[in-house]
């Protein structure tokens, strides 16, 4: 219930992991659910405190950048790149080690280091030109950090990479390219109304439109329509409005 529940309800899932932990709190897997659970509730000590309990039991390093992670979240960026720069890191294979080189990008702008950010993000796996389920992440993450740093055509680029390889809607990618090509989406109806809402797409510099070809369908109800009925030739004698 906490794996299925995580994504769409993390409170529920938090207070199933909650249970989860009385009935069985020396099985790791428990403490693992127990601390993503929390992660996503954003209650960091706590994730941090069953993720090193889920690490004491089995040995593995596999939690070791979203530990880092919840350093971040407490305000302690400074342990996140000490983490970044243990011999754990070592051991992890090759997406456990994209997620730790994230963290730590996230650590060095939450100090203010951009440029850094951006440094730590550059490498063979960002280069490559193969996908991998992290690789939307990776690219989107160099993007929002060369926005930040104020390169927005390079943002533009790595955005527009970031969607190509982003086949399950993983990140905002599109939003975002929108947004730097100045798209805006604008509500056209209110929510009162009885006809699905139009959705218009706006950028700067375009002209402006007679009422008459605005660029916004109508919607007429049947009352406001004149319908005239038309005798037809053909052999079947059905009529045409």
């Amino acid at each position: 219930m906490v794996a299925r529940l995580l994504d769409e309800d993390p409170e529920q899932a938090y207070a199933y992991s909650r249970i989860a932990l009385r009935l069985a709190s020396r099985v790791a897997a428990v403490r693992e659910a127990a601390g993503f659970a929390a992660y996503a509730t954003q209650k960091y000590a706590e994730a941090l405190a069953e993720f090193r309990a889920s690490r004491r039991m089995t040995g593995s390093v596999d939690l070791w950048p979203v530990m880092a992670d919840c350093e971040r979240g407490l305000g302690r960026p400074e342990r996140a790149m000490d983490m970044a720069g243990g011999p754990e890191v070592q051991k992890l294979d090759k997406a456990g080690q994209v997620e730790m080189r994230l963290v730590a990008a996230g650590a060095r702008r939450d100090m203010g280091q951009i440029d850094a950010a951006i440094v730590t993000l550059q490498g063979p796996e960002l280069a490559s030109s193969a996908v991998h389920s992290w690789t939307p992440r990776l690219r989107y993450a160099y993007a929002d950090a060369l926005l930040e740093a104020g390169r927005e055509d390079e943002a533009r680029e790595w955005f527009g990479k970031a969607l190509e390889a982003d086949k399950d809607g993983a990140t905002d990618a599109s939003d975002r390219l929108a947004a730097l090509d100045g798209v805006e989406f604008v509500d056209a109806m209110g929510e009162d109304d009885e006809h699905p809402a139009v959705v218009v797409a706006e950028a700067p510099g375009a002209e402006e439109q007679d009422d008459e070809d605005d660029g916004v369908e109508e919607y007429y109800d049947d009352d406001d329509l004149e319908i005239e009925e038309v005798e037809d030739d053909d052999a079947d004698g059905s009529a045409k409005a």
